[in-house]
Parts: C-alpha cells; structure tokens; sequence
C-alpha cells in the first residue's frame, strides 16, 4: 500500500495495518515492492477486506487469533495468491538508473531510494 504514517507506528507494542487487498486493478500484497517504506519486522498484522496475515515471528498473536475462528488468518503468501487471482500478477516497472528520491527511516537511515520510471514504449509489430 501508499504510505500513510505507518513507517510512524512501525515497532510499536502491536503494529496494524489495515489496507485492501486490491486497489483497483493493482494488488496490495506482493512479490516485490517498488519502494520500501517501512520493514516488513516491523509490522504485526495486516488486516484486508478477506482477512488477516500476522507476522510469524509474533507467535502469540497466532494463538490469539487462532481462537477466534469468525476472523480468517491467512499467511501474507495466501493473502498475495488471493489478490493475484482477483486480478492478475502485474507487469513490473521499469527504471532509469537516475534516482529522483530517497526513502528514510525513522531513526534516519536511508531504506531505499526512488528512481525515475521508464517511459512506456508500446511494441509495434
């Protein structure tokens, strides 16, 4: 998902996300970011329109919601299979090596940069 303050709450006691599964036609969950935001460690749970996926490292959040069968847990790889069948696995970005941004964290260290995207170029046969 589009930054939102997360990267703020990030390394709480229990950290929530709450995001669609899809935006659009784009999916949420995936493969391969685009551009860090906030570690993945630091999130807890992410909570989507289908279900949930809790972080399996936070082993008592899984016990918590194992007892709660009227909420579905998923694992984030569930969560992104859902969301590729809904609407498909999409085609990847493609860069110039120039970067435009960079990405800090919290604490301020640098997590990714923001490079400029390649101008679309349709195939002509």
């Amino acid at each position: 998902g589009a930054i939102g303050g997360h990267q703020d709450a990030a390394t709480a006691k229990l950290t929530i996300i709450s995001a669609p599964l899809v935006r659009g036609r784009i999916p949420t969950v995936v493969n391969d970011v685009t551009t860090l935001i906030t570690p993945g460690k630091s999130i807890d749970v992410l909570v989507t329109e289908v279900g949930v996926a809790i972080n399996p490292q936070r082993k008592d959040l899984i016990a918590i919601f194992e007892r709660i069968p009227q909420i579905p847990v998923f694992t984030i790889e569930e969560l992104q299979q859902k969301a590729e069948k809904i609407v498909g696995i999409p085609e990847p970005l493609q860069f110039t090596d120039r970067i435009v941004a960079y990405v800090e964290y919290r604490d301020g260290s640098i997590l990714d940069v923001v490079r400029q995207v390649k101008e679309f170029e349709e195939e002509r046969s």
